[in-house]
């Protein structure tokens, strides 16, 4: 069905179902305006399933719902004349915005505009005004229409225009449903006299300052995980943002006109367009499935959307790479297009300029011819049009003059340059010269991210490294990731950009870090391949990518030693964040084995700042004050494991006497020096080491109040334990000491009380002295992050410690129930949702170089989880020394050092097995049941 057919039958099928006696009732007219729309709705959706325009299908929309309001508005003045006397006044009803430009989605809402000519003072026709309003709005919002209005004279619309820079927009594209055509007419004379006269500057810069605002609030990128069709970087509104620019600066009324004024080739408009009308059809069709306006094309709606767009694979992840894709490709059309026409008419804005200022600004600006190209101020100019024809390497070393003199490529620049890609053949990419410019742009340490960046924008990059090219528009179905594989690596080049030109605290540490290698800017290299192999998929993809990596290192001249650090980078780019997150950095144990892996202080280095520079490209709040402070542990004590061993046993020694001293000087303890001093030689040897002064007399003071209540009481071991709960501001999180006699399950009972609380664990660490005191120590947040609930949960812990610990009760159904109460219920996962590929895991093991046993529990988190695996370990005969406890993105990622509670190690193996086997079931059976918001 052609959409000319469409409307046609529209029409007819108005005439016979909404033709209506003006004397009608209301009450009688709802319902067949009812049915009418669900038909015509129920139409629209299986011609828009049929047909490949998503503009046909707006345009279509909004004349329906032109056919709805002519009908409405015709009733309405016959019934409002008839309440006022018959004193009636000119009225134009006008299209607004998107539906003024006779574009509406299917839920999109409707903005409309009653203007008149003049402002309404007479009670008879403010009467007749208040009646027909009311005809025509009423019946709109009882058909479920989210509609915008406003009543307005002439004058006061120009006024309103000239107060918020939307309305001025939306008046823009403003169109005639009904009414007054003199009215009409006179309101478009006067309000394109308004917004075409000399104003027209600033308001090219409200628009950029307004664009500028909202791509930074929707992710400042094209390549976004989930992004916003309508607001997103590269999405419709961006469109539509410089068609408005074009219209005030440059009187142009349709897009044809763009080509006309030389702004853009017929080719350029064409794929402007299409882009356009590819995310129409993408909005069309989340809005169908959605049955209400969202603009948001996230992972649960990808495989749907994909699929019922005509992507069919059955692979759910091939599906949706496809989709996104091709999304990820038109949305960049819109970005790249509308940002040269922006500029372009930004150029002609400031052409307005008085002559003598202009004379002045050319005057001053420096003019040289570099390689044939002309620097004129701080703008690239290319004076022949066969620069790169006569020489392709200029293709690559023009973005080393642009680095070099901080200078713009001019619009016919850039336009030449995307035209001349085919010129980078295999001669250029194995060129030694192209290369040492590569090389050249790689070194610039904190200008390195705006150039590779331009290069990728105009299809310069990938031509040159076709591995790159690979990894273009390449959607990451892994668990982290926010951008496309091509972002992210960008990304990872900005953040140590930042490294070296942000003076804060946090990158001053990774840039003298980074200063102390022989070749800091070998980092730049080893950011741009270290997810070279992601091409290919995630798995095993840091492996292959060194296999990748390893041509493209010959091509760029890398010596051979250089050429091993980068490649054994790439291939172990994830081990440092892996090593933390799943041991315990106090451990020497820990950094020893950590060194060993690594070999030399420079690879320690470059893995410490790259490890930094990829989480920060990953996503924005992926890193955080806790995991840096995690990080720099390691990377500090691997750091000294590279030392002297006398001098670190040196060291250690007077850290633990400045600790001793510290204490016994400095201390308000009710305790005497001498019971000071047999009290610490009750903690293990490592003890005065981790532990600060502050800590330490926390401890003590814990331990004396524990024993005091113990004897007054007389309970002995089964009084509750001590617990101080502090507030960490600046690392945002609630730091929780526990010290008690040692009992059967402890660690679960905490981890259950907690749960109870609903607060989410981070870190517990566990100290057992030889009296059989116990100090643990948790590390919680609000589930939303932060320490907002800590006084309430403070309460709710102290209770269901009780039950547990006194009373013996099983906190499971407790937590469920607490849970489903406040509305944090179970919940099936939708079979159709897009899923990060991180399969659940449960691994036991004893790692021979910390001499640990060590549990490791990757699953998809529920509620109890901790609970039940912690208590699962405890039951099975073992004591959890240690535990890291992570969850992101409703993903678990738990780690727990364990210990056999008894001597006898015969069985070892068995219980090994046994307790893998239980904890397995844990997390199979959770997987039917997900609710990712509670981490308990």
């Amino acid at each position: 069905m052609k959409k000319e057919r469409l409307c046609e039958r529209i029409r007819l099928n108005a005439e016979q179902r909404i033709s209506f006696d003006p004397e009608t009732p209301r009450s009688e007219r709802l319902p067949r305006y009812k049915e009418f729309l669900d038909l015509e709705h129920e139409a629209l959706h299986d011609y828009h399933r049929k047909e490949k325009s998503g503009l046909a299908v707006t345009q279509a929309r909004a004349m329906l719902v032109d056919i709805l309001i002519e009908n409405l508005f015709q009733s309405g003045w016959e019934i409002a004349k008839k309440a006022s006397g018959n004193q009636t006044y000119e009225i134009a009803l006008l299209a607004l915005g998107g539906y003024g430009r006779g574009e509406l989605s299917p839920f999109s809402d409707v903005d409309i505009l009653f203007l008149s000519r003049s402002r309404i003072s007479s009670s008879k026709l403010k009467k007749f005004q208040s009646v027909f309003l009311e005809e025509v709005l009423y019946p709109l919002w009882d058909l479920g229409f989210n509609v915008g209005h406003a009543s307005r004279s002439i004058r006061e619309t120009v006024q309103e225009a000239k107060r918020d820079l939307h309305t001025k927009n939306a008046q823009l594209e403003v169109r005639l449903i009904c009414g007054s055509k003199s009215v009409f007419k006179r309101f478009q004379k006067t309000y394109k006299n308004y917004y075409r006269s000399k104003n027209s500057l600033n308001y090219i810069k409200q628009c950029q300052e307004d664009r500028a605002e909202r791509r930074a609030y929707y992710g400042d990128t094209v390549f976004l995980q989930e992004p916003d069709i309508k607001n997103g970087v590269g999405g419709l509104r961006d469109y539509q943002n410089v068609l408005w620019m074009a219209r005030v600066q440059l009187n142009v009324e349709r897009p044809d006109a763009l080509v006309t004024q030389n702004y853009l080739t017929r080719k350029e408009l064409n794929a402007f367009s299409q882009a356009y009308d590819f995310l129409l059809r993408t909005r069309n069709e989340l809005h169908f499935q959605s049955k209400q306006p969202t603009d948001l094309l996230n992972l649960e709606k990808q495989p749907s959307v994909a699929y019922n767009l005509g992507y069919k694979e059955d692979d759910i992840f091939r599906r949706v790479e496809s989709f996104m894709k091709d999304y990820y490709t038109h949305a960049n059309t819109i970005y790249k297009t509308s940002t040269l026409l922006e500029r372009s008419i930004h150029l002609r804005s400031t052409k307005r300029l008085s002559f003598k200022t202009v004379l002045k600004a050319y005057r001053n600006q420096r003019e040289q011819f570099i390689d044939t190209f002309l620097l004129k101020g701080d703008t690239l100019y290319a004076e022949d049009k066969n620069v790169f024809v006569d020489d392709p390497v200029r293709l690559v070393r023009i973005f080393r003059y642009s680095q070099q003199f901080k200078a713009k490529l001019d619009f016919d620049l850039i336009r030449l340059i995307k035209e001349s890609l085919p010129l980078i053949t295999d001669t250029v990419i194995q060129s030694a010269a192209a290369n040492k410019s590569f090389r050249s742009i790689l070194q610039s340490v904190g200008e390195v991210y705006p150039t590779l960046s331009q290069m990728h924008d105009l299809g310069v990059l990938g031509r040159f490294m076709p591995e790159f090219e690979r990894l273009n528009c390449l959607v990451q179905h892994e668990y982290y990731h926010r951008y496309t594989a091509d972002i992210h690596v960008l990304s990872t080049l900005q953040e140590l950009d930042n490294i070296f030109t942000q003076p804060d605290r946090v990158t001053e540490k990774y840039r003298n870090e980074l200063r102390k290698t022989e070749f800091p800017s070998l980092l730049y290299l080893i950011l741009l391949l270290h997810d070279i192999g992601k091409a290919d998929g995630i798995k095993d993809h840091a492996a292959r990518g060194a296999i990748i990596a390893k041509p493209i290192l010959n091509r760029l001249g890398i010596p051979i030693p250089e050429q091993e650090r980068v490649l054994f980078l790439i291939t172990h780019h994830l081990e440092m964040i892996r090593f933390w997150q799943r041991h315990d950095t106090e451990d020497v144990k820990t950094s020893a084995a950590f060194a060993k892996f690594i070999g030399n202080t420079d690879s320690l280095r470059y893995l410490y700042v790259l490890t930094f520079c990829d989480a920060r490209g990953t996503a924005s709040g992926l890193w955080n004050d806790y995991k840096d402070i995690l990080h720099t542990q390691l990377f500090n004590n691997t750091l000294e494991q590279f030392s002297d061993r006398e001098q670190v046993e040196l060291k250690n020694e007077e850290t633990k006497l400045f600790t001793r001293t510290e204490i016994l000087e400095n201390t308000a303890l009710p305790i005497s020096k001498e019971e000071i001093e047999a009290q610490l030689q009750l903690f293990p040897e490592a003890y005065l080491i981790h532990n600060s002064a502050t800590e330490v007399r926390l401890h003590l003071l814990m331990i004396y109040q524990l024993r005091k209540k113990n004897d007054q009481k007389g309970m002995g071991k089964r009084r509750m334990p001590v617990v101080d709960w502090k507030e960490d501001l600046n690392q945002s999180l609630i730091v929780v000491n526990v010290v008690t006699w040692d009992r059967e399950g402890l660690f679960y009972k905490l981890a259950g009380a907690f749960s109870g609380a609903e607060l989410n664990i981070l870190n517990a660490k566990a100290i057992s002295r030889s009296d059989g005191v116990t100090i643990d120590t948790f590390y919680l947040v609000d589930p939303k992050g932060g320490t907002s609930k800590s006084k309430k949960a403070q309460k709710v812990f102290d209770r269901y410690l009780h039950e547990a610990l006194i009373e013996g009760v099983d906190l499971l159904p407790k937590i469920i129930a607490e849970a489903q109460k406040n509305n944090q219920t179970f919940s099936a996962p939708n079979r159709n949702r897009l899923k990060a590929a991180f399969p659940s895991r449960v691994d036991v093991y004893h790692d021979s170089s910390l001499d640990r046993t060590i549990v490791e529990v990757q699953a998809n988190d529920h509620i109890g989880l901790l609970y039940q695996l912690s208590r699962a370990i405890s039951q099975q005969g073992f004591n959890i020394t240690f535990a890291r406890i992570a969850t992101e993105l409703g993903v678990a990622l738990d780690t727990f050092y364990i210990e056999n509670k008894n001597t006898d190690m015969s069985d070892a193996t068995a219980k090994l097995l046994s307790l893998r086997e239980g904890l397995n079931t844990i997390v199979v059976e959770g997987e039917a049941v997900v609710d990712p918001r509670v981490r308990t």
